[in-house]
Order: C-alpha cells, then structure tokens, then sequence
C-alpha cells in the first residue's frame, strides 16, 4: 500500500518505486538534448573571439580588433556578429510553440527525434557555410533543434522521475547543459590554434551530441503520462512498471489516468492559460526565465573569452579560463542534482541572490576604477575578475540555472502542462535572445555599468523568490494544486473550492 501524507485538509499519495537502470538510461539519452543546447551557448563566445572566423565573416570587426587605440568596451559591437549568436534564440522562440503541440501529439520522445533532426541539419550548414548567410541559417536551424529539445526533455524528465528525485533527474538536463558548455570551451581552446579553419572545427563537433539524441532516442521509453494522454493505457501500465521497478503500479497509474481524463476536457490548453487558476503557475515560470537571463549569466557564458580579452587576457588566456569557468558550471551544478531534494528549491535561489550580488558588484568596481576604453587591468584585478566570475557562475549553477528549467517543468497541471511549459520555454529563448543580441553594444555604451545593471536585477529576483516562489520539493506533479498553490499566502487567492471544470 503505498504511504499517505496529509496536506490541506486531505490526502495525497506517495507512489512506490526506485530508480531503476531503465530510467538511468531513458535520463541519460534525453540529458543529451541539454548537451547540445549547452554545446551551442558554448561555442559561439568562442568562435566570435577566433581572428579566422573574423577575417572570414566580420572583416571589419576584424580590423577594429587589431588596433590598439580602440576602445576595449567597443571593438566587438557588431550587430550581425551579434545576430550569429542570438539567431538561435529567436529560432527556438518560435520553435517551442510547434514543439509543444508535438509533445501533446505525438509524444515526448518523437519529438526530442525532431529535435536531433534540426540539430544535425543546422551543424551541417553552420560549420560548411561559405558566407555569413548560410553560417546565420544553420543556427536558425540549430534554434529550430534547441526549441524542440528544451520543451520535450525537461518534461519527460519530470514525468519519468520518482517525485522524491524528481529535480535531480530534472537538473541533469541542466548539468548536462554545463557539460556542453565546458566541452564547447575546451575544444574551441584547442581548435582556435588549427589554422584557417578551427572555427569550423568548433561548429562541427556539435554534431556528435546531435546524432547521440537522435540514436539514443530509439532506446528508451515514451512516458506513462505521454501514452495514457494518447490513449496507450496498457503500454502506459506496462512502462510504468518498467521504470518504477515494481509491480504494484495501481495507485500512481489510476493518478495518471485522472489527471488526463481531467485535461481532456480542456480541448484549448492555451486558453486554459488564461484563466485565473493558471495565472500562477504561468507568471512563476515566465519570470523565472526573465530573472535566469537577467542575472547576466548567459552575457558572460557566450562571450567570455570577450569579456576576458577586454580586461585583459590574450585569446590563449581567455579561451583558458573560459574553460576554468565552464569546469565550475559543471561542477557547481552537480551540487544542485545533489542537494536540491534535500534543501529544497527556495533556499538554493536565496542564497545565489546574495553570491550573485555580491561578486556582480566587485566585478563592476573593479571596470569602473581601472579599466579604461584603453589599456588593460593590472594582472592581479585581472585574477580577481576570474574569480569573481567563476563565484558567479557557481552560485547560478547550482540555483537560478537548473531551478529556471525544473521549477516550470514540475508546477503546471497536466490539462496545461505543455502549453504552460511552452510559455517558459518561448520566455526564456526571447530574453536570451535580447541578451545575446544586446550584449556587446551594452557593454559598450554602459561599460562597466552593465555589472550594476545585473546586479540591481539580482535584487529584484531575490525578493521575488523570498515572498513570490513556492517550495515544490517532494510533491508529486499532479498534486501541486493542492499541496502547493492552494496552500501558499498569496497564490492561493487564485483558486476556488472547485476544480476541473472547463
């Protein structure tokens, strides 16, 4: 029998279950998606700072790059090298709306194939491309891929997982989003030293986690959710069974059953959107992803070998500690896959306010006291620079950057759950797209007032965390209405004493 635990005046079920090797492989195969999208933010900070890619496609940059007189917070303000970077994002804006109807209509696992089929087409014209045209359509291709890969992974994660790990198996998405990221940064370290074309090295390799998804996706299994919600009910019984690693499936099978029964009575999920019982969930996971964008996380990730070379490192040096940086994300969100279901979610981003803030404002009075639009910082405010970029990122990596994905993934009702999703999703490509697009001329009209202006969103998103975000550790995902809004100070105003009706 499984356990009871009473929230709210009534009771809700703890499901039976283990993790199995089943679920280890179907979390592996799908986390490559996040390999992928990692691999692309990686890469691109490195290949724009390479003189082979510069001279090939931004002549002009080029040249601005090579005289010493130029101002360091302007020689990379380009908006079409601007463009190469945040095409992506605007690509899979766009994307995750088809993406989320795939989900419904297909399945989770259909639609990661996609996925991995926009991925490779994209890294076939990027890394071939003869002219910025065609280098700019394979990263629309490439967006295409990560649009699809971020809407299907982080829910079938979510409805794989056993909800007392739930956010570790979610957050491997994330970590494997930093591995991506490290990996983009160690081979562009290495590529930028093969002449003429390492750049193309660079772009190509994404290709390897591109076709990883695409096999690996025929090995693993469709989640319950998915089939019940298509009908499947004995191949829904059947893999629930598999992953749960346990026969005595009844309970959390029948809890599957009605939440899609439930849902199909919603035949306008995105109108259900609208409804004042959906607003939480949905403002909560879009500003989740404006404040995952506004901490300036993605600003230093695409373009830290810039950064660096800006302060002062040669391209040798910066590439490097692109690499110090991306080994600190990987291992910062290991933390998080470590701690989150034991800590909880809400102390993780409270305390990351605070790291945050603080290395965010060293950062900007460190540019602002000594680095002019000429010259460079002394080595030692340089190290400084480092290391305050790498408490940064650690801070983010283990909290604002997997939560941003998991907190989303896990609060919606299952009758709004890939359109809810797909909102947070399209919110966060837009706000990384405006970033990525952005960035390089904020830098170089704000200078190091671009630290402050992160650092006084931090503030913002701290106190939005503290009064506004919920604590869903432990809660399965079809009882978060109950034990979670419902119980909450402020949100709890949105829902009457009835539910379900369309």
């Amino acid at each position: 029998m499984p356990a009871v635990v009473v929230a709210g005046g009534g009771a809700t079920p703890e499901f039976e279950g283990k993790m199995t090797h089943t679920v280890l492989l179907c979390v592996v195969i799908a986390a490559c998606g996040g390999l992928m999208f990692g691999y692309d933010i990686g890469v691109s900070g490195g290949v724009t700072a390479m003189d082979d890619f510069l001279k090939k496609f931004f002549h002009s940059v080029y040249e601005r790059k090579q005289h010493a007189h130029e101002n360091n917070y302007c020689k990379y303000d380009n908006q079409l090298l601007q463009l190469f970077t945040s095409s992506l994002y605007i690509a899979a804006l766009v994307a995750s709306f088809f993406a989320s109807s795939s989900c419904s209509k297909l399945g989770r696992k259909p639609t990661m194939q996609i996925a991995s089929v926009f991925f490779i087409l994209g890294v076939a014209l990027s890394a071939g491309g003869v002219n910025i045209g065609m280098v700019i359509v394979g990263r629309v291709l490439l967006g295409c891929g990560v649009g699809f890969a971020n809407q299907a992974v982080p829910l079938f994660l979510s409805e794989l997982a056993p909800s007392k790990l739930r956010g570790a198996l979610n957050i491997s998405f994330q970590l494997f989003v930093t591995i991506g990221i490290l990996i983009a940064n160690v081979i562009n370290f290495f590529a930028g030293k093969v002449h003429p074309h390492g750049f193309r090295i660079s772009l190509g390799i994404a290709g390897v986690p591109a076709l990883m998804l695409g096999l690996g996706s025929l090995l693993i299994y469709e989640t319950p959710t998915s089939l019940v919600e298509r009908n499947k009910l004995e191949e829904g019984r059947a893999v629930l069974k598999k992953i749960r690693g346990v026969d005595n499936v009844d309970s959390e099978f029948e809890s599957i059953v009605d939440a899609c029964e439930a849902a199909k009575r919603f035949t306008q999920p995105y109108r259900r959107l609208m409804d004042r019982e959906s607003r939480p969930p949905l403002v909560i996971g879009i500003l989740l992803q404006l404040f995952q964008q506004f901490t300036g996380i993605n600003a230093i990730m695409f373009y830290a070998p810039v950064l660096f070379q800006t302060v002062g490192f040669g391209n040798d040096a910066s590439l490097l500690s692109s690499v110090v940086t991306g080994l600190v994300n990987v291992l910062c969100t290991i933390v998080s896959v470590v701690v989150v279901d034991r800590a909880g979610r809400k102390v993780l981003l409270l305390e990351a306010c605070v790291q945050m803030f603080i290395t965010q404002f060293i950062i900007g009075v460190l540019l602002v006291k000594d680095l002019k639009p000429t010259g460079s910082l002394p080595g030692g405010e340089a190290i400084v620079i480092v290391v305050m970029v790498c408490l940064f990122v650690a801070s983010f990596a283990w909290s604002w950057g997997p939560l941003g994905w998991l907190i989303p993934s896990e609060t919606f009702p299952l009758e709004t759950r890939t359109a809810g999703f797909a909102f947070a999703v399209c919110s966060n490509m837009f706000f990384t797209f405006v970033i990525a697009q952005a960035f390089l001329s904020m830098m170089c009209h704000m200078r190091a007032g671009i630290f402050f202006f992160f650092a006084a969103w931090i503030v913002i998103m701290g106190l939005f965390a503290l009064f506004l975000i919920p604590e869903t550790k432990g809660v399965p995902v079809d009882a978060m209405v109950d034990r979670v809004w419902k119980q909450h100070w402020f949100w709890k105003r949105y829902f009457s004493d009835e539910r379900g009706k369309p």
